[in-house]
């Protein structure tokens, strides 16, 4: 099965930014919510951000004004532009297209926020 490709983690310090993309072919993110998700050692994986089909955004209280969701026009390519990280931030990021037959998840990379 395809999957979505995520990319652009790292290790960051405190107050600053990352910029991840979450690539797959336009007929898998066309038309579909798309969606970030991240999971810290020993907590469950947990929604980060969204993106519908008409634009809508969504994000979980703790990244609202430092995370920013977006589609690319070509609507291939989702990005999540992370500011201001912090130490609770770290965590494998997950980036998720929800099909009509079922969500289809990237493997994930990793972000690392020192503190």
């Amino acid at each position: 099965q395809v999957q979505p490709v995520e990319s652009g983690g790292g290790l960051v310090q405190a107050g600053g930014s990352l910029r991840l993309t979450c690539a797959a072919s336009g007929s898998m993110f066309g038309g579909n919510v798309v969606g970030w998700y991240r999971q810290a050692p020993g907590y469950q994986r947990e929604f980060v951000a969204a993106i519908y089909v008409n634009g809508l955004t969504k994000y979980e209280d703790s990244v609202k004004g430092r995370f920013t969701i977006s589609r690319n026009k070509a609507g291939n390519v989702v990005s999540l532009e992370m500011k201001d990280l912090k130490p609770e931030d770290t965590a494998l990021y997950y980036c998720k297209a929800v099909l009509p037959y079922g969500d289809v998840w990237g493997q994930g990379t990793q972000v690392t926020v020192s503190s």
